[in-house]
């Protein structure tokens, strides 16, 4: 008998979960405890039975919502709602009411973390690895907070244009808009207003890593020294020595690399997976 595209939907998500290292259950086979992070499908809740619920560290802390192939997945958050805010009273958990939500076709996901100020869901590329929502899980309040809590800028130093640029930044990212756009004129310092926000990025709002794209190498060079030689206002140090900035030139990022610069064709070589010729 053909599958189904609900069948393939949810074996092509399955494959998607094995892959970031969930381990995937039947209700019948459900050990909450079997591994970091465990998926069980058809999770029988008060508001229906659910595709499936996630476990994290043995706690439950997020449904993912499967759909067939050629479903519109941006208007699907809000069916995931009924499932969300309703719990068994034994259900061991997180939160009363769980943090994140997946709605998936296999083909596409997308994801949404109910503790922001104005939750949404947005495309990823994968579902996140359990030790990922663990660590967010762990964390006092989310990144889309900390953005919208940033102490004021301190000026000293700053030309009008770069304190316009750092201030219109986070105040596009505070408003949760995904991209933002900085047009400076050529000698208006557009390298150390990086430098700036990126300080304020992980200082202030525990940003995990910036990535710094340049089209040349000897750009990623200049790069890497004005990060040296930047020393923030009322800052003890300079960037580099309470921040590891990495100017990579090969395929391995330094886990503890808080700013990576790259060119771009070393960024695309290592997404495909490829070798990249230096010439």
């Amino acid at each position: 008998m053909p599958r189904t595209p609900e069948q393939q939907a949810r074996e092509a998500i399955d494959t998607l979960l094995l892959a970031a290292g969930w381990a995937v259950q039947d209700r019948a086979d459900f050990n909450r405890h079997a591994a970091p992070g465990v998926a069980v499908r058809e999770f029988q809740l008060p508001g229906g039975p659910c595709d499936y619920l996630l476990f994290v560290a043995g706690k439950a802390c997020g449904v993912i919502e499967a759909k067939k192939a050629g479903v519109t997945l941006s208007g699907v958050a809000e069916q995931a709602a009924r499932y969300m805010h309703a719990l068994p009273p034994h259900l061991a958990r997180w939160a009363d009411t769980l943090a994140f939500d997946y709605e998936s076709t296999g083909d596409e996901t997308y994801f949404r973390d109910s503790r922001d100020p104005k939750p949404r869901s947005r495309r990823v590329f994968a579902f996140h690895q359990p030790a990922t929502l663990l660590a967010w899980l762990q964390e006092p309040d989310t990144l889309r907070h900390r953005l919208r809590q940033m102490p004021q800028l301190d000026k000293t130093g700053l030309r009008d244009c770069q304190v316009d640029a750092i201030t219109g930044l986070e105040a596009s990212l505070s408003d949760d808009r995904p991209r933002a756009l900085i047009q400076m004129a050529t000698g208006a310092g557009k390298t150390f207003t990086a430098c700036n926000f990126s300080w304020r990025l992980l200082k202030h709002a525990r940003a995990k890593r910036i990535l710094f794209l340049v089209d040349r190498n000897n750009l990623g060079d200049q790069t890497l020294k004005e990060y040296q030689n930047f020393r923030p206002s009322g800052a003890a140090h300079h960037f580099d020595k309470t921040y590891i900035v990495q100017h990579l030139h090969g395929h391995t990022i330094d886990a503890d690399a808080k700013v990576v610069i790259t060119t771009i064709q070393r960024l695309y070589a290592m997404l495909r997976g490829e070798e990249l010729d230096e010439a």
